[in-house]
């Protein structure tokens, strides 16, 4: 973890201003803007861009992977911009919590795999793309999109320190155990052998 540096107000307003980004609903403002119904009554009803792909608008589907992945990258590019390391670390942690639990949606948001990857990718490129990677390999091997996740969240301290930066062990811990958390019913369909595979419907 970085040195606590900045004054508590600027950790605050980096907290804020993350939350903020990360709690928007992206996959439900495209499909409510598109005409697509309530996202949160349709497939899974999660708010990204697997269950977006449900309605069979790929296009909404695309957009929605990549605001999604921007907000949590914009958080961490904001604040970089404007305050120390700590302060960036703790706006990509916010986002990223913005996502998974937004004020808007009663706190029920999504399992936030593309925030999880973008705040990696603007806060440390290489060890996001070494855990895009990750995610990319295992689905392609196991076909399981859950279980890519579940993985590429677990190795990114690992990443984090192979590639040097273990002042990043941390974040990537709680967002890891965020993912987790997020994907319990994933865990739990994986365990009892009935998770759908990549390229075939539940």
């Amino acid at each position: 973890m970085p040195e606590l540096v900045s004054p508590p107000l600027v950790l605050l307003l980096a907290a804020l201003l993350g939350y903020l980004l990360g709690s928007v609903p992206f996959g439900i403002v495209i499909t409510r803007a598109l005409g697509l119904g309530d996202l949160r009554e349709i497939g899974s009803g999660n708010i990204g861009a697997t269950n977006v792909l449900r309605t069979g608008n790929k296009g909404a589907a695309l957009a929605t992977l990549i605001l999604d992945s921007g907000k949590g990258a914009a958080a961490v590019l904001i604040a970089r911009a404007l305050a120390p390391e700590d302060a960036v670390q703790i706006a990509g942690f916010a986002a990223f919590l913005g996502h998974c639990f937004p004020v808007w949606l009663g706190f029920r948001g999504g399992k936030g795999v593309a925030t999880f990857l973008g705040t990696l990718l603007a806060f440390s490129f290489p060890i996001g793309l070494a855990c895009c990677a990750t995610w990319a390999v295992m689905a392609a091997v196991l076909r399981y999109s859950s279980l890519s996740a579940l993985t590429a969240a677990a190795l990114s301290p690992v990443w984090a320190v192979l590639l040097g930066r273990s002042d990043a062990v941390i974040l990537c811990i709680l967002l890891a155990l965020l993912i987790f958390i997020r994907h319990h019913a994933n865990i739990q369909r994986l365990i009892a052998g009935t998770e759908p595979r990549i390229g075939r419907k539940s």
